[in-house]
């Protein structure tokens, strides 16, 4: 094509992909300078919150907020389920998906409560609190001190110990990832933050014609468009704006996708900057026309990519900091190579999801129980040696019972558990050595603190999988706890 025929530059369509991925601060501040902020004036959907989330059951709890905030300071995507969104956003604050259910109603725990979960923390509980009133058959007294006898309020201690565990782990069940993958995108559930995170980055950045989208249909994303060698281009592509936090696949081998191609070769760029034209390492696959095929992309087959040119001597990817995903059709391979499946105009790539995969089991769903659980009926118990509830486990609708065939349902569900047993919980502020053992003997008390620490810790520890614990605090403050250690002197319970 000579000079007097080129196409003409498409400025406009340039200055709005680099406002889109916010190249430069400065259009973007005068972009919401003249549009102004949005009506219902909320801030900008997180931009990760689809990747990987980790789903709170009793969040509005003492233990449960505890555990909310720890997941966010620690860079996780959180998803509470509360039953008031009102009283769950007074408790939790602004920065958590709420989405309303109930574990006691399983119809409730639909795809909007479970879709793209990676793990589940389970702190529900069912409320207890000393019987009111000033009456002879309520008031009881020891050594002339006056005190009061507890109670369950609300539900039963069967419905939500049990029943309503038993219901969260079946719905869990369905919308975990396989053991050892971890979910990064979920097209199959279309969402306001998918739509927001992906746009087109084609060769217009570089004086071409081509053009792409990236939309989220019903149960896939589509990547389409039509694609020229005009004015010397020759490339579409759809990208993600920069994560923050990085996502963290350290652990993992590589990433899956689940595609549906029209024949041609694609490629995917994974980058660990965030800055808009840095190093992207780079992996080229073929498709096969209007079928559905899996992609699995070592992170050590990638080939860091500048430009189309590879890199000589550059390190390989960190996967502990992935920043952004890129998918592209290409004219070239790398080095001025072809692609030899390309072919100009219309194109379509379906995908269904993106998944890190290869990484070691870890817990996938933490479920706080009480110490004491086996105790009620076992031979050989001294009751008055017991606490509460123990010694009060038939007054108090069988709680202790009903937590442990909660428990069992966890075990028998296939799902990578860790079941944690605290002793009597206090407001104290934690940071006690934690005392772990086995067998449900222990007595003792630990703070509210320390147990949702426990929960948030063991999510990344592959010998947390498949353990029941009991923990108590000790008597010295530990600089620092050496959780690996700690894990690994427990038996699994298989």
């Amino acid at each position: 094509m000579t000079e007097e025929n080129r196409s003409p530059w498409d400025l406009y369509r340039f200055i709005k992909t680099l406002t889109y991925f916010e190249v430069f601060p400065v259009l973007n501040w005068l972009q919401k300078l003249f549009q102004g902020r949005p009506a219902n004036h909320q801030n900008p959907p997180n931009r990760g919150r689809k990747m990987g989330i980790i789903l709170v059951a009793g969040a509005t709890g003492g233990v449960g907020k505890r555990v909310v905030k720890r997941l966010l300071t620690q860079g996780y995507k959180v998803r509470c389920l509360v039953r008031d969104i009102d009283k769950g956003r007074s408790i939790i604050g602004n920065e958590v998906d709420l989405v309303v259910g109930d574990i006691t109603k399983p119809e409730t725990l639909n795809s909007l409560v479970m879709s793209n979960i990676q793990a589940v923390v389970c702190c529900t509980a069912v409320r207890v609190q000393p019987v009111e009133g000033d009456t002879p058959d309520r008031a009881k007294y020891n050594q002339g001190v006056k005190f009061y006898l507890p109670e369950t309020v609300g539900d039963t201690p069967e419905n939500v110990e049990y029943n309503g565990v038993k219901n969260l782990v079946e719905a869990a069940v369905k919308y975990l990832p396989n053991t050892g993958e971890k979910g990064i995108f979920d097209f199959t559930q279309s969402s306001q933050e998918l739509k927001d995170i992906w746009g087109a980055l084609d060769d217009v950045v570089m004086g071409g014609v081509s053009a792409s989208n990236f939309q989220i249909l019903e149960k896939t994303a589509l990547f389409a468009g039509n694609v020229s060698t005009a004015n010397s281009g020759g490339f579409a592509s759809v990208r993600t704006k920069s994560f923050s936090p990085a996502i963290d696949l350290s652990g993992y081998a590589g990433v899956k996708l689940r595609v549906k191609g029209d024949g041609q070769r694609y490629k995917i760029f994974l980058r660990t900057e965030s800055i808009w034209d840095g190093v992207g390492y780079s992996y080229s696959f073929d498709t096969v026309a209007n079928t559905w095929i899996d992609i699995t992309i070592p992170f050590a087959n990638l080939t860091p990519v500048f430009r189309a040119k590879s890199v000589k001597n550059c390190p390989q990817i960190d996967a502990s900091k992935i920043c952004s995903f890129q998918l592209m059709l290409s004219k070239f391979e790398y080095d001025g190579a072809l692609n030899p499946k390309f072919n100009t105009g219309r194109f379509t790539l379906e995908l269904e999801s993106i998944k890190a995969y290869g990484g070691e089991t870890l817990p996938q769903f933490v479920l706080v129980s009480s110490a004491g659980v086996t105790r009620p009926g076992r031979p050989g118990i001294n009751l008055d040696e017991e606490p509460p509830t123990v010694r009060l486990n038939n007054q108090l609708g069988g709680i202790l019972t009903w937590k442990l065939k909660g428990e069992d349902s966890l075990r028998a569900s296939g799902i990578p558990y860790i079941i944690i047993r605290p002793c009597a919980l206090t407001e104290a502020d934690g940071g006690k050595e934690l005392i772990f053992e086995q067998g449900d003997n222990i007595r003792g008390k630990i703070s509210r603190n320390d147990v949702a620490e426990i929960c948030v810790r063991s999510l990344k520890q592959p010998k947390a999988r498949n353990i029941t614990v009991e923990v108590k605090e000790g008597e010295n403050n530990p600089s620092s706890i050496n959780w690996e250690h700690l894990f690994s002197k427990l038996k699994s319970d298989e």
